[in-house]
């Protein structure tokens, strides 16, 4: 799948920029272990520390304080400010509980992935998706890193769509 979206970004002259949570680097350790990558991958931000999330990604502060950080906004906005901060055209982020124990609340196997196009196109407001994971800690950050690569594959063909219709007239 990383072989898959980085040609797709590579092919669009885009890039990517990883924020993540729970998979600790994973995310990016899948993208890079991919020859040429430097080509579009920019880098990531590994914000396990919530304030963090808030300092270096930009995620809102009363937010973070309402619902914790394993939420699908809070993924949103580390998507966003990932994107933002490292200049790319793309941003992905993950968040949530690898276990063994529940955290802000939220059962073990608790994600949210998130990913945050272009600005001022289609996939600019961005996408989060919930998970419920089952498994112990390294098969819900494995998993996690494998849904975050699928949902940004589909947003890149549903960006790429379209931009197509928007080019032939809406048909």
């Amino acid at each position: 799948m990383a072989e898959r979206v980085l040609r797709l970004l590579a092919e669009r002259d885009q890039t990517l920029a990883v924020a993540e949570s729970l998979t600790g680097g994973l995310v990016a350790a899948e993208l890079t272990s991919v020859p040429g990558a430097s080509r579009v991958f920019l880098g990531s931000v590994t914000a396990y520390a919530t304030r963090l999330k808030r300092d270096l990604l930009g995620v809102d502060g009363e937010l973070l304080a309402r619902r914790g950080a394993v939420d699908a906004e809070v993924a949103l906005q580390m998507a966003r400010g990932v994107r933002s901060r490292l200049g790319a055209s793309w941003g992905v982020a993950t968040t949530g509980v690898a276990g063994p124990e529940p955290q802000d609340g939220r059962p073990v196997g608790t994600v949210y992935v998130a990913v945050c196009g272009p600005p001022g196109g289609p996939a600019e407001a961005g996408k989060a998706a919930a998970l419920r994971l089952d498994g112990g800690r390294a098969e819900i950050r494995g998993e996690s890193v494998r849904s975050v690569l699928e949902l940004l594959a589909h947003e890149l063909f549903e960006n790429a769509r379209a931009k197509d219709t928007e080019q032939n007239g809406g048909n």
